[in-house]
């Protein structure tokens, strides 16, 4: 069963990051405030219990009330009320030297507390401790007099704070915290939101998972693809290239970030970036190597944003269409068999029709003999389909033409190695033999043999004519492209001879006959092997 792949969009995951960091950002330093806060705002109900007991306990009311007892009670009770009010203390007492309450402020019922030991030999205290059946923070200090030169304790001054009043206080912050922290996730979510939206907007409005399948795809397409692809930005720097593009340039492996007229100089491509125009098939030469190249300006909005570049070498499409030339002029010496026997069988139906049965199977036999004599030589001397087929077809273009092609008895043939494909066979025998026919074309014998054999470490191809020759000031010149003395538009059949033969890793010799034509012969090794060089 396949298991279903949940994507969330790309604002979901942002929004939902966001809200995360904040929430727990928020959380750590609402903790970090609340427990900073509590220990701040006891420590500060500590202090203050203890500074006003001292204060307290320095005022000569309270000092006089211990000492005459019950003379100044009026004036202590306002002194503490006074200080109760201004310190906001839950209850302020004065003790005597027993722990007795003297005094106390209004609302509280304890008569007797219990002293400290600090207290008594002159310190102050703080504890944690309930009053009134409510947990309170009580600071006490002494009440000291001096007396015959020394100091001694006679009564002390407890004060009271509220611990709920100090975490009133520390939940008042808190509120007011997590109003500003809601607020700060909502500038979160918004700021999210509007992130989202400008990354959506770059991306074209793809999710991450689509973009990713699109790379992927590309990339395949691109190591799939046999043309040269380069990308550039605006500036003319070079984004992408494939794997093809850097192999036809000569390159290592594939360059980023230079500049295109770095890679392919002398194309001019930064004038491309003027246009928004296509331009297709343009020939440009680089590096001595002459590329077609088609350009397309990337646009978006009216703005250009780079070209794309796709470009294969001039030789390789040149090489294809040869070799779709050369399956051509196959298919025609196919057609030219097929007319040959069709004249020749309209020729013995006429005669039997006529009853001329004696000149029909004259007829009949002399052509069994013709066809019987060069069809045991091609069916049991050469092994090769291949071969067997370009001869045939050969064969019955020069009956057309008028011309003797004749295999050679000795010719032998079996099995052609794997890498001597059909259009090499098609472009090696078909232009030798086709450009035999034109040799003997305007000669009083017209004669043409070709010779086969694979015995030894090679395939030989032997083709020779009864026509002229070859000049010697010409045998080098007959190889080039272009070169003919037949006229405009011809001299590439042996061009591509000398190219195929080139590739098989052989060479090609010709000489003349001393009796007159020209003899060339083909050698490929059986082996596949490197490039060589024509002779």
């Amino acid at each position: 069963m396949v298991k279903k792949r949940f994507h969330f969009s790309l604002q979901t995951k942002i929004m939902g990051l966001i809200a995360a960091l904040l929430i727990f950002v928020i959380g750590v330093l609402t903790v970090t405030f609340a427990v900073q806060q509590t220990k701040e705002g006891r420590k500060q109900a500590e202090q203050l219990a203890v500074q006003t007991a001292r204060t307290i306990s320095y005022m000569p009311p309270a000092k006089g009330l211990i000492v005459t007892k019950d003379g100044q009670a009026a004036e202590a009770q306002e002194v503490i009320e006074q200080m109760k009010e201004q310190t906001g203390a839950y209850a302020i007492y004065v003790l005597d030297e027993k722990g007795m309450v003297r005094i106390a402020s209004d609302n509280s019922e304890n008569k007797h507390l219990t002293r400290s030991r600090e207290i008594l030999f002159g310190g102050s205290h703080v504890s944690e401790t309930k009053a009134d059946g409510q947990r309170v923070i009580r600071g006490s200090a002494p009440i000291i007099e001096e007396q015959k030169g020394r100091s001694q304790v006679i009564g002390s001054v407890s004060v009271d704070f509220l611990q709920t009043k100090t975490e009133q206080g520390i939940k008042r912050h808190l509120r007011d915290l997590s109003f500003m922290a809601v607020l700060v996730l909502l500038l979160g979510f918004a700021g999210a939101a509007a992130l989202a939206k400008s990354i959506r907007k770059d991306t074209l409005g793809l999710e991450p998972h689509e973009i990713a399948s699109l790379y992927r795809e590309r990339d395949a397409m691109l190591r799939a693809i046999k043309e040269g692809i380069i990308a550039t930005n605006r500036e003319g720097i070079v984004t992408m290239m494939n794997v093809s593009a850097a192999e036809m340039l000569k390159l290592s492996e594939p360059v980023m970030n230079v500049p295109i007229d770095d890679v392919m100089p002398g194309a001019e491509l930064m004038s491309v970036l003027e246009q928004e125009e296509m331009q297709s098939n343009q020939e440009v030469c680089v590096n001595d190597q002459v590329f077609i190249i088609n350009t397309k300006v990337m646009t978006q909005g009216g703005q250009r944003y780079g070209i794309v570049i796709s470009f294969r070498e001039k030789t390789e499409l040149k090489k294809l269409i040869d070799t779709l030339t050369e399956v051509r002029k196959y298919s025609e010496d196919l057609r030219a068999q097929t007319h040959e026997f069709s004249n020749k069988l309209y020729a013995i139906l006429g005669l039997l029709e006529l009853g001329e049965y004696e000149e029909a199977i004259e007829l009949i036999k002399e052509e069994y003999a013709i066809q019987n004599e060069q069809h045991d030589i091609l069916f049991q001397n050469i092994h090769s389909q291949q071969v067997q087929a370009i001869l045939l077809g050969k064969m019955s273009k020069a009956s057309e033409k008028k011309v003797k092609l004749s295999i050679d008895d000795n010719s032998t043939l079996g099995p052609l190695p794997p890498h001597v494909g059909l259009s090499h066979l098609i472009t090696i025998i078909g232009n030798l033999i086709d450009n035999a026919f034109e040799a003997v074309a305007d000669q009083s014998v017209q004669e043409v043999s070709c010779f086969i054999t694979d015995i030894g470490r090679d395939v030989v191809i032997e083709v020779s004519d009864t026509g002229a020759g070859v000049p010697p000031d010409k045998m080098e010149a007959v190889f080039e492209r272009g070169y003919s003395s037949k006229g405009m538009k011809r001299g590439y059949g042996l061009a591509n001879v000398k190219e195929s033969v080139r590739e098989l890793g052989g060479w090609i010799e010709l000489t003349n006959q001393k009796s007159g034509g020209a003899v060339f012969t083909v050698f490929i090794p059986k082996e596949k092997q490197t490039k060589g060089e024509s002779i």
